[in-house]
């Protein structure tokens, strides 16, 4: 049966050129003591928009990993699929993110909903996580709007594993449920209602995204308490721990942090709270290594910087196209974006320190970071002329790709000096 280890790293790498760089973070954290699952994914979306197909993420997994002699368990993510996109995926992947957004809020059947109730009886009135000091009121009638809520999203996460199963095989893959993309965070009360329902469909999920307080926009800092975040991290760690014990759900089962890129204010407060248990974590990282290109390209000057300037200023005009399908991720501030004349006027330092995330950096701008990293599409245009560029530059794109993973991320959330 495959096992994904106690700490893992969803690894987003949109032009497949990235592999070695991202997996050089990887051994690099191991030689420090942190054992890291390396997960390579990428979601219909990025495939579509970029004209890939999900075989070639296995290509590049399987090659990187075979070059560099890696020898422990690395898998490869079909990322946020429902039943319409998940049939393109089933072949080359053995880590499944279902994703059940888009069927939260739909009602089950009243005879479903009967059902489910009257196995979850015993937890009305008071909710008492073992072994811990949290305490939830329960009713009856909050119970039921749960089950409204939620029950046909699970029953379709079933049907989307079953439908994964029957090609691959029971055990052959991972398994993670997604229900981050919403507008309401899960409470601790909901989450272990749905872990109920999960369990009471016997799907072995190992992971599980729910919403959490604040903002997790793409490619920037938590927006948000930082304190807030780490009491209910805790609350849903805990009762993620108490439901494993309860409905016998996998006993690896963790949280998993989408959008989880550079979100360095809850770093410290994710890696105080896993160790404080000893509980694992999934962090996905997702379009950082596009935005590591492009800085790279801007380092090494030249055509590299001409191409950077170029992709910034384009997705200045096409702005509105660009930002329209992450409209939910992203938070731009137009007037804080710098101008075509000032960028033409920006050297290869200027221009990469600007995209860089450097805390306390007086010339990182988060709005230019975050439009830059949803317009991947303009580099897709002319992938071969950018591919050109990635591989002219290798030796210093590479490197800010490795960087960004190791010291940025790694180093930040497994406190390592």
């Amino acid at each position: 049966m495959k096992i994904l280890g106690k700490y893992s790293i969803g690894l987003g790498d949109r032009f497949g050129h990235q592999g070695s760089s991202q997996l050089k973070a990887i051994i690099a954290a191991s030689e420090k003591g942190i054992e890291i699952t390396p997960v390579w994914n990428k979601s219909n979306r990025e495939h579509n928009t970029i004209g890939t197909q999900p075989e070639d993420v296995r290509i590049e997994a399987d090659s990187v990993t075979k070059s560099a002699g890696f020898n422990k368990p690395y898998f490869v993510d079909a990322d946020h699929i429902n039943l319409d996109t998940v049939d393109r995926f089933i072949e080359s992947s053995d880590f499944f993110t279902i994703d059940v957004v888009s069927y939260i809020g739909i009602r089950a059947s009243d005879e479903e909903i009967a059902q489910f109730l009257s196995g979850v009886e015993k937890y009305t009135g008071e909710l008492k996580i073992a072994g811990t000091k949290l305490l939830f009121k329960t009713s009856k009638k909050q119970i039921k709007q749960i089950a409204e809520k939620y029950l046909f999203a699970a029953k379709k996460a079933w049907d989307i594993y079953r439908k994964i199963e029957k090609v691959k095989g029971n055990g052959s893959f991972i398994t993670e449920v997604s229900m981050d993309e919403v507008a309401q965070p899960q409470t601790p009360v909901e989450l272990f209602f749905i872990l109920r329902m999960l369990a009471g469909e016997n799907l072995p999920v190992q992971t599980i995204a729910p919403k959490f307080s604040g903002r997790f926009n793409k490619g920037v800092d938590y927006s948000g308490d930082p304190l807030l975040f780490a009491s209910e991290f805790e609350s849903d760690l805990l009762v993620i721990d108490y439901a494993v014990k309860e409905f016998g759900l996998p006993g690896n089962l963790k949280m998993s942090i989408h959008s989880g890129s550079d979100k360095f204010a809850i770093y410290p407060h994710i890696g105080s709270i896993i160790k404080k248990y000893d509980k694992g974590i999934h962090l996905k990282t997702a379009g950082t290594t596009w935005l590591e290109e492009v800085i790279g390209l801007a380092e090494s000057g030249g055509e590299g910087l001409d191409f950077a300037r170029e992709i910034y200023i384009t997705s200045l005009e096409k702005i509105e196209e660009l930002c329209a399908p992450y409209v939910d991720v992203i938070d731009i501030r137009v007037s804080s974006l710098p101008s075509k004349q000032e960028v033409y006027g920006w050297n290869s330092n200027k221009f990469s320190d600007s995209l860089k995330h450097t805390p306390g950096s007086s010339d990182y701008n988060p709005d230019m970071r975050q439009l830059v990293h949803v317009a991947y599409k303009l580099a897709a245009i002319q992938k071969k002329n950018y591919f050109r560029l990635l591989e002219t530059n290798e030796q210093t794109v590479s490197k800010c790709v490795y960087e960004n993973i190791f010291n940025r991320h790694i180093c930040r959330l497994f406190d390592i000096k």
